[in-house]
């Protein structure tokens, strides 16, 4: 199988979430990952619960196809190992709070010196200029800053969050698309070049629809729990036993939902909710009367009755729910793989399905410089030169530590 990153290196030295979730796919699509992680910590995630044989299935869901370098990049025997990984590194990734990568020594400047054609991605909270690009930043921070959080949840409610972790993984993908675009530029005329994002403009980015209503009309978005704010019906209604999305947004679609689904072609020439202007300025009549259907039966019934009638809609979810539907199974979102060790284990699926070899899951993730002593190997370090790196606390892995401890 020869996928299309495949033989491309990336340095990555991203942690927690945006980062890791952009090197995984990278990594999906076939690049060496080297993961360089500080220690006895690692990457901050490897702490999260819960925890099988002391390894976190958290982290393992998000760095699988990566190798782990446990590497002290203050001692200068490891900026040294470090540089002699990215003369040979064709992307570089990292979150670090704005200037500590140049205090470090590591930085783009630092590496094009004697790699030109390297592609050295920054990930931070708020970019690296500006007023705010020296403020560390996290999700929850991007998310309330965003004005995302004010138009998340019900009317009147406090400000909610988005269920994930929006803007992380938004600056995760913002910067997977400018590493692409950046190394197809540098196929085509051999120059590398430094990009960098942030968790506040990529989530930005995201919100083309509200951007449109307040620059064309002064509108300031605001929560609309499940609604639309431009259509109806369209949003969660409740059944007899939980709810039930509906995406019922156009005369056709709203003929059949009226007809085929309620049975109530009355709605049709009712004046509330005669066309769309007059079923969005009665939105919570026409709520109160959906509900008044929808609550004499369960919702696999009304999804039944939707799909009949071609109407889009489906059941709302908890997420055991989702792992266990029969068409998550059919499209191999939920794989099982082998961790060295937590053993058997599942991790997420790959979202694209292609005619061609794309991406692949090929290995788990690593332990805290499970590969440290392979890597440098690579590199010409022969065995006594790396007993005498781990000896000196340069680098380091996890396993090897314990039975040194416990011998």
């Amino acid at each position: 199988m020869a996928l299309p990153l495949e033989g491309v290196k990336v340095l990555d030295l991203t942690t927690v979430m945006a980062g890791p979730y952009c090197s995984m796919t990278l990594g999906d699509m076939g690049a060496e990952i080297i993961k360089i992680e500080n220690f006895p910590e690692g990457d901050a995630s490897r702490r999260f619960d819960p925890k099988v044989n002391d390894e976190s299935y958290c982290f393992a869901v998000l760095n699988r196809n990566k190798k782990s370098v446990a590497l002290n990049l203050k001692d200068p025997r490891g900026k040294e190992i470090f540089m002699k990984l990215a003369a040979k590194a064709d992307i570089i990734t990292e979150n670090f709070r704005p200037g500590v990568i140049k205090k470090l020594g590591v930085d783009y400047d630092a590496v094009r010196q004697f790699n030109p054609g390297i592609i050295y991605a920054s990930m931070s909270g708020f970019g690296q200029t500006g007023p705010y690009g020296k403020k560390g930043g996290f999700d929850i921070v991007a998310q309330g800053m965003s004005g995302i959080m004010m138009m998340t949840g019900y009317p009147g409610g406090r400000p909610a969050k988005v269920g994930i972790a929006m803007n992380d993984i938004a600056s995760g993908v913002t910067a997977l698309y400018g590493i692409l675009g950046a190394y197809i530029g540098k196929l085509k005329t051999g120059n590398g070049q430094y990009l960098e994002t942030s968790l506040l403009e990529a989530g930005l980015a995201w919100t083309h629809w509200e951007f449109g209503a307040y620059f064309g009309s002064g509108e300031l978005p605001t929560a609309t729990g499940t609604r639309h704010r431009r259509s109806t019906p369209y949003q969660a209604y409740k059944t007899q036993d939980g709810y039930v999305t509906v995406g019922a947004n156009n005369a056709k679609l709203w003929t059949n939902f009226c007809t085929m689904v309620c049975n109530k072609p009355e709605w049709m020439t009712d004046p509330r909710f005669i066309d769309l202007p007059s079923r969005l300025k009665n939105i919570d009549e026409l709520e109160k009367e959906i509900e008044s259907v929808f609550a004499t039966r369960p919702t696999a019934h009304w999804v039944e009755k939707l799909d009949a009638a071609a109407v889009p809609g489906g059941p709302v979810y908890t997420y055991d729910q989702i792992m266990s539907d029969p068409h998550i199974k059919a499209r191999k979102m939920v794989v099982d793989m082998d961790h060295p060790k937590i053993g058997r284990m599942k991790t997420l699926g790959l979202p694209i399905k292609s005619t061609g070899d794309l991406t692949s899951i090929r290995t788990a993730a690593p332990w805290l410089g499970q590969h440290t002593d392979e890597v440098l190997r690579t590199l010409g370090y022969g065995a006594s030169d790396v007993d005498a790196l781990y000896e000196s606390g340069t680098i380091y892995d996890k396993y090897r530590a314990q039975a040194a401890t416990s011998a």
